[in-house]
C-alpha cells in the first residue's frame, strides 16, 4: 500500500477508471496521474526534495488531493493547513513544522514564513516531473496534522507512511471498501478524516473519491444522487442538518451503504431520526489525530449500540487506566489508552509531550470511558476542557493565552455551553486587575484578530471575580453551570 506509488498503480491498471471528482473537474486515473506528476515537476522547481515538508492551504478540492500525492512522490511531506486561520495562526503552523513551500490558491495576504507560495493554479501548468516515485521507506514522515495545544500553541501530530499505511488498511477491513465504493467527501481536507477516510481508503481500496466543497445540507442529496455515492463521514452537526430537511424532501439514496459518525457525541434521538427517515445506517466511531484517525468503530455487520463509539478496529487494542496507568476493574471507568501501528511517532519537535502522551507503546487519549460488557467502548467524559463546536476541536487553553494578552485581564477562562445545531460553543469569563476598565466589545475585537472565527467566543461576561475552588484554582465546573442558566452574557455570534 505505498502511496508514492498508487496515482501510477491506478493508471497503468484502468487508465480510464474514474478517481477523483470536485466540484469542477473529474480526473480519471491517467488524468490524476499526470496532474500528480505536473504538480511534483512545481514542487520540484522551487526546490523541494526529499524530507522537505510542503504546507497546502487549500479548500476541499481535486487539487488538494493532487498536492498530497506530488509531495509523497518527491520524498517530501505534507502539513495541511486550514484555509480559514488568521496569519498568525498559519505562520506559527508553517514556521513550527519548518515548511519550505505553501500551495495556496493565491498569494496569501501576510508574508508566509517559506522560501515559495506556488499559486495552485501554476501546478497545471508545470513540466511534468516523469522520475519514479521516491523510493522511501515506511517510516518517512507524510502528515503533520496540526492539533489545537492544551497549552496555547497547537502542536503537530507526526504520521509516517506505516502509519497511514495501516490506519487506511484497517478502515479497508472495517467498512469492507472494494473497486465498487464511491466516497462523497464532505469534511475538510486538512483533517486527518478527510484524508484518510474520504479519500484515500477508497482510492488504495480501487474506488473514486468525490470531493465536496462548501457543504450545504438543501444540495447535499443532490450530490449523492449524481454521483452515487456510496458512503459519506460527517459529525452530528451536520446530521441534525440533514434531519431537518422540509418534508418534501426524498432523495434517493438507495446507493449508500452506510454513513459514519464522529469527531462529537451524537445523541441516540438524532441517529433514530436520521437512519428512520433516510434509511442509511449511522456507524459511530472514535479517534483523534494522535491514532491517524479512527481507533473504534461500531460494526458494519453486527449490532451497532447507540451511545457507545463501537470496538476496536482491526489491528488495535483499547485498554482502560487509571490514574496510575494501571488497568482498572472491568466495567469501571478509566482513561482511554491505544495501541497500534496507527500511533503517531510523536509529537513534532515536542519531545517531553511525546513522552507524556505515548507510554510503553500505550497513546493516552486524555479522554474517560468504559468498556462495556459486550467489549464495546462507552466514553464517559473528557480529562481535557476541549470543546467539541460541529465537529471542530477548541482548546479553552488557545484562547485564554490570547486573551491574557490584554493588560487589563487578571483572570480569564473558557468554558463549553451546549448548543442544538453545534454541540457546544466556547464562552468567556474575565475578571480585571484594579482599576482597569475593558469591555466586552473590545476584548471581542482583540480576540478576532488571533483566532479562526470557529474558535470565537460566542458570548463574555466580566466578573468581579472568577470563582475558585478549595485549592484556589479557577472553578470551570462552577462557570459551566453559570453558562447554562446565565443569560446575561454578551451574545457575540
Amino acid at each position: 500500500m505505498n502511496l508514492t506509488t498508487l496515482p501510477d498503480r491506478r493508471a497503468a491498471t484502468t487508465p480510464t477508471a474514474p478517481a477523483l471528482t470536485d466540484d469542477t473537474v473529474a480526473l480519471s486515473n491517467a488524468r490524476l496521474l499526470d496532474n500528480v506528476r505536473r504538480a511534483a515537476g512545481a514542487l520540484s522547481a522551487a526546490g523541494v526534495t526529499e524530507g522537505d515538508v510542503v504546507a497546502v492551504m487549500l479548500p476541499n478540492t481535486a487539487d488538494f488531493v493532487v498536492s498530497l500525492f506530488a509531495a509523497w512522490r518527491l520524498g517530501a511531506a505534507v502539513t495541511p493547513v486550514n484555509p480559514t486561520m488568521t496569519a498568525v495562526e498559519a505562520g506559527h503552523q508553517m514556521t513550527d513544522a519548518g515548511a519550505k513551500v505553501l500551495i495556496a490558491q493565491q498569494h496569501p495576504d501576510f508574508k508566509a514564513p517559506v522560501q515559495t507560495v506556488i499559486p495552485v493554479a501554476e501546478l497545471a501548468l508545470a513540466e511534468p516531473n516523469t522520475a519514479e516515485p521516491a523510493d522511501i521507506g515506511d517510516d518517512a514522515l507524510a502528515l503533520l496534522i496540526y492539533t489545537s495545544g492544551t497549552t496555547g500553541k497547537p502542536k503537530g501530530v507526526m504520521l509516517d507512511h506505516a502509519n497511514l499505511n495501516a490506519m487506511c488498511a484497517m478502515v479497508i477491513d472495517a467498512f469492507e471498501l472494494t473497486a465498487a465504493d464511491h466516497s462523497l467527501l464532505i469534511l475538510p481536507l486538512f483533517h486527518v478524516n478527510g484524508i484518510v477516510v474520504g479519500t484515500l481508503s477508497p482510492l488504495l481500496a480501487g474506488g473514486q473519491a468525490t470531493v465536496a466543497g462548501r457543504f450545504s445540507a438543501r444540495t447535499f442529496f443532490d450530490r449523492v444522487e449524481r454521483g452515487r455515492a456510496t458512503y459519506f463521514s460527517a459529525v452530528p452537526t451536520i446530521y441534525a442538518m440533514l434531519s431537518d430537511l422540509p418534508a418534501e424532501a426524498r432523495p434517493d439514496t438507495s446507493s449508500v451503504r452506510f454513513a459514519v459518525c464522529g469527531a462529537a457525541p451524537a445523541s441516540v434521538e438524532l441517529l433514530a431520526k436520521f437512519e428512520n427517515r433516510y434509511g442509511i445506517p449511522i456507524i459511530e466511531g472514535y479517534g483523534l489525530s494522535e491514532g491517524s484517525c479512527a481507533s473504534t468503530i461500531n460494526p458494519l455487520r453486527g449490532p451497532r449500540k447507540a451511545g457507545a463509539v463501537g470496538i476496536p478496529m482491526p489491528g488495535q487494542r483499547i485498554r482502560i487506566a487509571g490514574p496510575d496507568g494501571a488497568p482498572v476493574p472491568a466495567h469501571t471507568a478509566g482513561e482511554v489508552l491505544v495501541s497500534g501501528p496507527n500511533v503517531m511517532r510523536g509529537y513534532l519537535n515536542r519531545s517531553a509531550e511525546t513522552a507524556r502522551t505515548i507510554v510503553d507503546g500505550w497513546l493516552h487519549t486524555g479522554d474517560i470511558g468504559r468498556i462495556d460488557e459486550d467489549g464495546y467502548l462507552v466514553l464517559v467524559d473528557r480529562v481535557k476542557d476541549m470543546i467539541i463546536r460541529g465537529g471542530e476541536n477548541i482548546y479553552p487553553k488557545e484562547i485564554e493565552t490570547v486573551v491574557y494578552q490584554l493588560p487589563e485581564i487578571a483572570e480569564a477562562a473558557v468554558v463549553g455551553r451546549a448548543n442544538p445545531l453545534y454541540g457546544e460553543e466556547p464562552v468567556l469569563y474575565v475578571s480585571l486587575n484594579s482599576g482597569a476598565v475593558l469591555d466586552a466589545e473590545k476584548i471581542h475585537a482583540h480576540v478576532r484578530d488571533a483566532l479562526s472565527k470557529y474558535k470565537l467566543p460566542v458570548a463574555i461576561t466580566i466578573l468581579a471575580e472568577l470563582p475558585k475552588n478549595p485549592v484556589g484554582k479557577i472553578d470551570k465546573p462552577t462557570l459551566r453551570r453559570l453558562a447554562a442558566t446565565d443569560s446575561s452574557l454578551i451574545d457575540k455570534e
